[in-house]
């Protein structure tokens, strides 16, 4: 039911959107062409959200997510405007997806060619062969059981979970993504390579459910992409769509607070401006900027945030402050950007540089929240592929290393440069000779930058760790448990993190808000 006392009432009911990365994009685009009035609201200078781009000295760095699956969800954002997104981004496909490398030094190219992967087992032990090919199986059957049909199913009601138990069971969801590697690959660094895709978003493989293989098969099936320009084109093109449909992108505006009244999300209060200074700060807590009126408020914010910052504690039974704080939250991510005065050619685009350890590693990091000396580390060289994203003759990197999210109470200002030290010389020991002597840019952002400039909960880079008992109906809805007209996407809600569930949930939507 729409607001019947909207001042809209009468025209295109009006949906507001809080914040710019993909899902709040995709949802605007959806929600326009299903007859809203919409308009964004993004707190940042310009949109992405964990995908915005960082400018500096030259070179381009893509915040947040790089590899890009499933291309067919943002082709379906395109030709909902009536356009081709062939004609405006160019995406390569990676050869090979990764190279993984591995402490002793052997290397795993993982692609999604049968033969080349073959190969590549064969030089671990090729009596792995046969158990990669049932792996295989069983991913397909994770895609379409847990991707295909329930992707974008909003699992809304008891009804939702009641229907798709029997794909729970066939995929045996109950057991852990490890646990299926380990039931095919017998080689220790095989099991490895084949495991660690969950902790792109943000789980550990010991942890979350097997039907996270669906992994596997999304990229077998649809590649592993790469737009010329970074993603940061991809959200290019999406802000364009936007501006085709007239819909309205407000930057550097921050929400205060979702507006409720009889239970029913009405609009938002805006954070006010700068305060004058001279004037008593004290009451800056208690002020409010603008109010923006709606029928209906998308949240692409971090849902724990967003439900323990944004709405107040009466207005929520279910996410309650001891619901939200009981949850197992994802791991922070460390990232280092930077920029070398000399290419690598020898570093593919994407690759994994991982430590000895791995069991013990992904339980200091998500059990125990203790930031260990020792890392894995993913390494993006974009460059590899659009020599445009940095100055002529140079590289642009980044690095990303899972840490403890902010339950670590890691005092990262204090040690986030030796941290970072330690990642240069790991790097400079294993796959980037010398660099230290060529690094002539450089940022650092933390679990601390996630909580304090994208409103992540306890600094998360993906909100509740995807396992069994927060998935699905037990992960935040798409529609809000607690509040009528109030709707949310992104990483932290269903079907949870990674550029493909983000998007999946925008679709989602369309099965739960009403028509316009």
């Amino acid at each position: 039911m729409l607001n019947a006392s909207s001042k809209h009432q009468g025209l295109r009911p009006k949906a507001v959107v809080i914040g710019a990365g993909f899902g709040g994009l995709a949802s605007a685009i959806r929600l326009s062409v299903k007859g809203y009035d919409v308009e964004v609201l993004e707190k940042l200078d310009a949109a992405g959200g964990r995908a915005y781009v960082h400018h500096q000295d030259g070179f381009t760095f893509d915040a947040g997510p790089t590899i890009i699956t499933a291309p067919f969800l943002l082709e379906e954002l395109w030709a909902l405007c009536g356009k081709r997104m062939a004609d405006e981004i160019d995406l390569i496909k990676m050869s090979p997806f990764y190279r993984i490398r591995f402490y002793n030094g052997e290397t795993f190219d993982y692609s999604d060619d049968t033969e080349a992967m073959c190969r590549e087992i064969a030089k671990f032990d090729a009596n792995d062969i046969a158990g990669y090919h049932r792996l295989m199986q069983a991913a397909d059957q994770c895609k379409r059981l847990g991707f295909e049909e329930m992707g974008d199913v909003a699992f809304d009601s008891y009804k939702d979970l009641l229907k798709a138990l029997p794909s729970f069971v066939k995929m045996r969801a109950w057991k852990s993504l490890y646990s299926l590697v380990a039931e095919n690959i017998r080689h220790p660094l095989l099991r490895v390579a084949f495991s660690f895709h969950p902790l792109l978003i943000g789980g550990n493989p010991y942890s979350v459910t097997r039907a996270y293989a669906l992994i596997h098969s999304l990229e077998k099936t649809w590649g592993v992409h790469s737009p010329m320009g970074g993603t940061g084109a991809l959200v290019k093109g999406l802000v364009g769509l936007l501006a085709h449909l007239k819909v309205p992108i407000r930057y550097n505006t921050a929400v205060k607070r979702i507006c409720i009244e009889d239970g029913k999300a009405c609009g938002v209060a805006l954070e006010p401006p700068e305060w004058t200074p001279g004037v008593d700060s004290s009451k800056r807590h208690n002020a409010e900027g603008e109010r923006i009126d709606a029928d209906i408020v998308v949240c692409n914010t971090d849902s724990a945030w967003t439900y323990k910052h944004l709405i107040a504690p009466e207005h929520r039974k279910h996410w309650s402050d001891a619901r939200i704080d009981r949850g197992r939250y994802s791991m922070g991510l460390f990232v280092w950007y930077f920029g070398t005065n000399r290419t690598y050619p020898d570093v593919p685009h994407h690759m994994m540089v991982l430590a000895e350890r791995y069991k013990t590693l992904l339980h200091d990091i998500f059990k125990k929240h203790h930031l260990s000396e020792d890392f894995s580390l993913y390494l993006h060289r974009p460059t590899a592929t659009d020599p445009s994203l940095a100055p002529a003759g140079c590289d642009t990197f980044y690095v990303l290393a899972p840490v403890p999210n902010l339950d670590s109470r890691t005092d990262w200002p204090a040690i986030s440069e030796s941290f970072r030290q330690s990642i240069q010389d790991h790097l400079e020991a294993t796959v980037l000779e010398n660099l230290g002597q060529h690094i002539i840019t450089s940022k650092v952002t933390t679990p601390l930058d996630f909580q304090n400039r994208l409103y992540s909960f306890k600094g998360a880079g993906f909100g509740l760790e995807p396992l069994l008992t927060q998935s699905a109906i037990f992960r935040p809805h798409n529609r809000s448990e607690d509040i009528q007209g109030l709707y949310m996407v992104g990483a932290s809600t269903h079907p949870g993190a990674g550029v493909p569930g983000v998007l999946m949930s925008a679709k989602a939507l369309e099965k739960v808000i009403p028509c316009a």
